[in-house]
């Protein structure tokens, strides 16, 4: 984990040290916002006076503030004091030294709370220099709800705030459905709404192509879909046999009743039992509750293919493709995968890999105290389970083979834009801008973000259009507004401060930031920014674009770099895509700042490539205007209105029809409405007559 040099890593003594001098002097040579050695290690050695041997968790600040790295250490002092042994570290940790101005340190109660830190501040802070899981999206699960005398099953992700029994994790929502459609005609619970559920007076569509037992109106007793929760949370928990066993008993008995009716209907859900059993891509019988792990490495690229196994049944399996793992083991790559992976997903009770893990048992210890129940971490050596393992590392072989060919490709096609669009070299991320709009109602910009992994849906983001100067449906207005906001945030970056401290994990949490010649982050982020048209370099990171696509013509394209150059971006491509003639597709033409365009053949791959793109932005663009006006819709005027709540809101609406009979209506009139007082009858005359 963090700071753990193997012999691997540390190169021999006189060619590191030969090495040391050779970077720090090409440092030099590249000008005063390039890393330094000195004042990083000073800032280190600062910080080492000052710790304890106590276990717990530190993080390198760089001189913006910004988190460089998140580590653990059994004792503070210790690890904290490799970093100043700067001939013994491996490139990558002798860059983030040199970038280093200030640490914060945090000592915990023990070495598996700290770990369970260690990813928790990963996970918020992204760090550049830490292993990180890419797909960090929600795990979806099934809940079967018990808040209702007719318990709910349904689909859930995020936080599980509500009561009930969470099954899971699904590897993707593909899988969960498949799963939950096939337990709706196995056990017939709802999945409706409380609401839905309680303003029916005749089944729904889901009775009627038997795939729910319609109790909101009594078409099924209490008993009876009690015993059907209790068979589907049976199935869940890997009792399938039991309720097939049961199944098969009904049918029989109805048969023998010459109810062909019912025997008809429990057949049916013993085939929708046959199908789960049968869709399961391995056969994990025996094996219970069980995560199973490998790893590939080929190529700098390591990929983690997961297996999730719940009461022997198989509900799907991922693949990860972690970042940030050039110049480290397999081994902590691993580790402090897991550890993240687990930050949001509870672990099953057995956790199975291809191979032993150096920190195996303390980070065992470390989710058995969140899970607060035993969790082992092993690597099988017989059995069924070797099998499933051997099938988990096959499968991550494969994907990893997909990934680098798919990379392949990628890259050719990265390498094809570059020259197209004349960039010293392919382009690491590509950001799409477009607007969307109705006459200039619900107006909003829109980007979205690709790279060579493609695109990367955790960094879209959309603008609503708030300048009250701009004129409703001006696309050249809006697009000024987006890209004077996107750009004024990359070029005067907001400060990383230190009141978003860490949660405490065990008691006995303390704090300290210490720096070297430069504040800490607390006081950084007091300073005034520099201002637009300074003559200053901003400084790039991995949020910085090396090309930008922008939705329009020649008008776009003069707004935007209008913009751009009264911020003092520069060495960024802003090419402008306009559609062909007749908006025909594949027709598109391109638009450099300096006038030139030009179009590609409709066959070229780079054109498929950079539609897209756009295809994409667009998607974007459009949804989101259509979540804005569909929220607008459902706005009221009352809403405005101060002291209205949802239950007088309700009340107005349903005595006088509309917000607009209550805009004119009399004081008089206010006053009858049943839950209105005179006060308050008097707030809403006030309100809407001063106003208008």
């Amino acid at each position: 984990m963090a700071g753990n040099m193997s012999k691997a890593d540390r190169p021999d003594q006189p060619n590191a040290a030969s090495r040391f001098s050779e970077e720090k002097a090409t440092y030099a040579v590249r000008g005063a916002d390039t890393p330094d050695f000195d004042t990083g290690i000073a800032a280190i050695r600062n910080v080492l006076k000052t710790l304890p041997l106590k276990p717990g968790v530190y993080r390198m600040h760089d001189a913006r503030g910004d988190v460089l790295y998140v580590g653990k250490a059994r004792a503070l002092k210790n690890r904290v004091g490799n970093y100043v042994q700067i001939d013994r570290l491996p490139n990558r940790l002798r860059r983030m030294v040199a970038l280093t101005r200030s640490m914060t340190i945090v000592t915990t109660n023990s070495e598996a709370e700290a770990l369970l830190l260690e990813a928790q501040l990963i996970k918020r802070y992204r760090p550049a220099y830490n292993v990180l899981l890419r797909d960090d999206k929600s795990f979806p699960f099934i809940l079967l709800r018990a808040d209702h005398k007719f318990p709910r099953i349904q689909k859930h992700r995020g936080a599980r705030r509500h009561k009930g029994q969470y099954y899971g994790p699904f590897a993707s929502a593909g899988s969960v459905n498949q799963t939950l459609n096939a337990l709706q005609k196995l056990f017939l619970l709802r999945s409706c709404t409380d609401s839905f559920f309680n303003n029916r007076d005749r089944p729904c569509l889901l009775y009627q192509i038997k795939r729910c037992s319609a109790p909101c109106v009594g078409r099924i007793d209490d008993a009876s879909y009690d015993s059907l929760v209790a068979d589907a949370k049976s199935f869940l928990d890997g009792k399938s046999s039991a309720v097939q066993a049961k199944l098969a008993k009904e049918m029989k008995s109805a048969a023998e009743a010459l109810d062909f009716e019912r025997a008809a209907m429990v057949r049916d859900r013993l085939r929708a039992l046959t199908f789960i059993q049968g869709s399961q891509a391995i056969n994990a019988q025996g094996v219970g509750d069980a995560d199973i792990f490998a790893l590939a490495h080929r190529n700098g690229v390591m990929g983690i293919q997961a297996f999730f196994i719940r009461g022997g049944q198989n509900w799907g399996h991922r693949s990860f493709f972690p970042a940030h793992v050039a110049e480290i083991s397999e081994d902590e790559v691993f580790t402090s995968f897991l550890a993240q992976f687990y930050e949001d997903v509870p672990p099953a009770k057995s956790i199975f890999l291809d191979r032993q893990l150096g920190e195996a048992d303390l980070l065992a210890q470390a989710l058995s105290e969140r899970a607060e129940r035993k969790i082992e971490i092993s690597m099988p050596q017989r059995g069924d389970r070797v099998r499933l393992v051997k099938q988990a590392t096959r499968n991550a072989e494969e994907a990893l083979d997909r990934k680098l060919a798919e990379s392949t490709t990628q890259g050719k096609l990265l390498q094809e834009v570059a020259d197209l669009f004349e960039l010293p070299e392919a382009p690491r991320r590509i950001e799409v801008y477009d607007n969307s709009h109705i006459q200039g109602t619900n107006a909003l910009g829109a980007m979205i973000v690709a790279g060579p992994e493609g695109f990367i849906k955790g960094q879209y983001r959309k603008f609503n259009i708030k300048n009250p100067d701009t004129a409703p449906g001006d696309d050249f207005a809006m697009m000024r507004e987006v890209m004077a906001r996107r750009f004024g945030r990359l070029v005067n970056p907001p400060r990383t401060g230190e009141g978003d401290q860490p949660q405490a994990i065990g008691g006995g949490v303390q704090s300290s930031v210490v720096s070297e010649g430069i504040p800490p982050p607390s006081v950084a982020a007091q300073l005034p920014p520099p201002r637009a048209g300074e003559d200053f370099e901003p400084e790039r990171d991995e949020n910085w674009p090396d090309l930008v696509l922008i939705d329009g013509g020649k008008g776009q394209m003069s707004s935007v770099m209008q913009i751009v150059r009264e911020l003092g971006v520069e060495d960024v491509a802003f090419i402008g895509v306009s559609k062909g003639p007749d908006r025909h597709a594949g027709r598109e033409m391109f638009h450099f700042p300096d006038g030139r365009e030009f179009t590609l053949p409709v066959n070229a791959p780079v054109m498929f490539y950079l539609q897209r793109l756009r295809d994409e932005a667009h998607r974007f663009a459009i949804g989101a205007h259509r979540a804005k006006r569909s929220k607008a819709i459902t706005v009221s005027a009352l809403d405005e209105v101060p002291g209205i709540g949802p239950s007088r809101k309700k009340a107005l609406l349903m005595h006088f029809g509309t917000a607009r009979a209550v805009r004119n209506a009399s004081l008089e009139d206010l006053q009858k409405a049943p839950g209105v007082s005179a006060a308050v009858a008097q707030t809403i005359y006030d309100y809407y007559h001063s106003n208008g």
